[in-house]
């Protein structure tokens, strides 16, 4: 692994970053509230009219450009580009604050897809999330089921040319936006867990179909519930093979993990953390001059770099043909922590102004402090908690025995 990029990387990155600092507005880096690893806070601070007419003309401009899936094959909608190309462009738009766009459908379905599906399969669905048309969310956590995922009680029952789902799924994102269910339903109740489960795409306007909302802590619409009942599938919309469900999930929370990162938003936010503490005084000395706060900033800065270089790993693993399931999950621990890690310090550096929401007199750091606090538990749990990241480092990374 070389430790810079080389100079095909190093020019697709200069053309991303002028890209975006171009297409976006001057005083676009102040209007995000997001806390980078979070879930439930994606659009706060840009609910107005301008903000979205932002992103809508972004979002065309990076179909256009085939940016949204610049890894997948050119046959399939894509622009053959290498994952490290993938890698820092995902990296100069989170540090851009450009939230990200349909990436359930292009980061984790697609590639998911390009390794398990059919041709068929391919040729129907990939040119449609490439060209922007539809966006999907993730029909994986159920009342009972959600860090044991092999424990789902949804059931889909084949019956003529169709199967018959019904179940319930929860804390499902965006699922009241998406057009289609990336889901998984267990096919085969006599079979050990891990093999009875299949995937499924789902239109979200099949009959039988019930979202409803579920608003978070910050009083946001980000998460819902979904009810099946006997909502009937196209048996052409089972993914790959029927039964081998959970394995190809395995693949698709390995993508899911390197894509929600977004490495550069904790680089942003800590660089206006750091500007804020430089100009802030306390008893007439600056924050930076109090060791404490110095140390903090310091340990943030460390791990900020490490989510780096695992990143790029992770990244160079792919382009080599490997399966980084390890080493995604040691970003996954790393990034999500590094959310906790970075909220709890700004809380402890402002003591109680931290606790100013945005739009109070004397609230620091744009009010993100408290936004971060509310919002980091969430990063650690979604895509698979810390817990069962550590079990796959140490199962699968270091060989210890299963207890």
């Amino acid at each position: 692994m070389e430790f810079r990029f080389n100079e095909k990387e190093q020019a697709f990155y200069d053309e991303v970053d002028g890209f975006l600092q171009e297409m976006l507005p001057p005083d676009w880096a102040s209007r995000p509230m997001y806390w980078p690893g979070g879930y439930g806070c994606g659009m706060m601070g840009m609910e107005d009219k301008e903000s979205r007419d932002v992103l809508i003309r972004f979002r065309r401009k990076m179909v256009e450009k085939g940016w949204v899936t610049i890894s997948w094959p050119e046959a399939y909608g894509g622009r053959s580009y290498t994952y490290m190309e993938q890698a820092i462009f995902d990296e100069r738009t989170s540090y851009h604050r450009v939230p990200i766009i349909d990436v359930i459908a292009s980061g984790i379905v697609g590639p998911t897809l390009l390794r398990v599906g059919t041709e068929e399969q391919k040729r129907e669905w990939l040119p449609r999330i490439a060209a922007g048309e539809i966006n999907m969310w993730l029909g994986y956590s159920e009342p009972n089921a959600g860090s044991d995922l092999a424990g789902i009680a949804t059931t889909a029952v084949e019956d003529g040319d169709d199967y018959i789902i019904n179940g319930q799924k929860v804390w499902s994102s965006q699922a009241h936006w998406g057009g289609y269910a990336w889901l998984i339903a267990r096919t085969d109740p006599d079979a050990p867990k891990h093999k009875g489960i299949s995937y499924f795409i789902v239109d979200n306007n099949t009959p039988g179909i019930t979202i409803r909302p579920l608003i978070n802590i910050h009083g946001l619409h980000e998460f819902n519930e979904v009810y099946f009942d006997h909502v009937r599938v196209p048996k052409k919309n089972l993914i790959g093979e029927k039964n081998k469900g959970f394995y190809y999930l395995m693949t698709a929370l390995d993508f899911e993990r390197v894509i929600l990162v977004g490495i550069g938003g904790f680089k942003r936010v800590f660089e206006e953390l750091v500007a804020c503490v430089k100009k802030t005084e306390r008893d007439g000395t600056p924050l930076g001059g109090y060791p404490a706060v110095r140390k903090k900033l310091a340990e943030i800065a460390i791990k900020i770099e490490i989510g780096y270089m695992l990143v790029w790993k992770t990244a160079d693993m792919l382009d080599k043909g490997h399966s980084p399931s390890v080493e995604a999950a040691a970003l996954k621990v790393v990034a999500t922590e590094l959310s906790r890690a970075l909220a709890e310090a700004a809380m402890d550096i402002f003591g109680p102004y931290g606790l100013l929401e945005h739009g109070a007199e004397y609230a620091p750091f744009r009010g993100l402090a408290p936004v971060g606090y509310l919002d980091c538990i969430s990063a650690t749990i979604g895509a698979g908690t810390s817990e069962i990241q550590r079990n796959i480092i140490a199962l699968r990374g270091l060989g210890l025995p299963v207890r």
